[in-house]
């Protein structure tokens, strides 16, 4: 919180030196804000947004660019917050469509996407260039089931940003879910291609593979998705799978442990722990193999008719269910 000193030394400043200094400290903070947040610093980010706005209350682009950080740090109240301020104080500001879009991404945290679309439609309106708009907007249709809209917009993103690499990696995941793993490959080969640093191309492109039965194709571009991003825990999951498929068993058993150390997802530390679970039973270690079944069901995994046949292959094969 700014204390009342600070808010006091900031109009003595202004006083003293003017408005001059007052703009170019605020400035100061917001870029610093700015950088924090480049660097996956979301707190300073806030706080040095916070000093920006403690000298210029009016400071649209700093309201708008705080309520993005409380978006990364899943706090979707106070970005909505934020967002509905910078666009209260001057909804005709030079980039007011980054409020909307900023706005829409926390509405779309929320799964309110008709507040969301209608947010990504206004920053549209404003600007009919603003790529990152349709990219988003697409989002929420796909979450929506409406995947030849999501595809659609995502277009549109391209055709605007034809080097957008995240737009490529987003419609091949939507090609993916359409049953095309061929074009969905070619999107995300289209990506690494622009930035051979995406690691989420690497993993969808993977996932490509693996639809295909190309299982060292697979292995291969999951293990480069896991080089750039040590922490990928998506990336350790499935490449387990795929080892586990080869016959790879104790590396499938060490990729699910790795899903399971570095996943901050309730879910899928669920399925990492189902998962290992197999992954013992074919290296034939039952104890371990029952004790995963019972971490991932403590999680709220849930078996279906396949994981019931496997439980009972498990009981069988050790003698116990437990």
């Amino acid at each position: 919180m700014i204390s009342k000193w600070y808010i006091f030394g900031a109009l003595f400043l202004l006083f003293v030196f003017g408005f001059d200094y007052y703009n170019n400290t605020a400035k100061e903070y917001y870029n610093s804000g700015n950088q924090a947040y480049d660097q996956g610093n979301y707190n300073q980010a806030i706080l040095e947004y916070t000093k920006a706005i403690a000298i210029n209350p009016n400071y649209v682009a700093a309201y708008s660019n705080r309520g993005d950080a409380y978006n990364a740090q899943g706090n979707f109240t106070e970005a909505i917050s934020d967002c509905t301020k910078a666009i209260e104080i001057n909804p005709n500001a030079k980039y007011i469509e980054i409020a909307y879009n900023n706005r829409g991404n926390a509405y779309n945290g929320q799964g309110n996407f008709t507040q969301a679309i209608s947010d990504y439609n206004k920053a549209i309106e404003i600007n009919p260039q603003y790529a990152r708009a349709y990219l988003n907007r697409g989002g929420v249709y796909n979450r929506q089931g409406n995947i030849t809209q999501a595809i659609f917009d995502t277009n549109e993103a391209i055709e605007i940003d034809p080097n957008f690499v995240e737009a490529y990696s987003n419609r091949g995941s939507y090609y993916m879910e359409q049953g095309n793993s061929n074009q969905a490959m070619l999107d995300y080969t289209k990506a690494i291609e622009i930035n051979p640093d995406f690691a989420q191309a690497y993993y969808g492109r993977g996932n490509s593979y693996f639809k295909q039965n190309n299982l060292s194709q697979t292995i291969s571009d999951y293990t480069k998705a896991i080089e750039i991003n040590p922490n990928y825990a998506e990336a350790y999951y499935s490449r387990g799978i795929a080892n586990d498929k080869q016959g790879f068993y104790d590396l499938a058993i060490t990729d699910s442990t790795r899903a399971i150390e570095t996943s901050s997802d309730n879910a899928l530390t669920a399925d990492g722990y189902e998962t290992r679970a197999v992954e013992y039973f074919h290296n034939k270690e039952y104890s371990e193999s029952w004790a995963d079944v019972h971490k991932a069901e403590a999680l709220g995994y849930k078996p279906d008719k396949e994981d019931l046949e496997f439980l009972d292959m498990l009981n069988q094969a050790s003698g116990s269910d437990k």
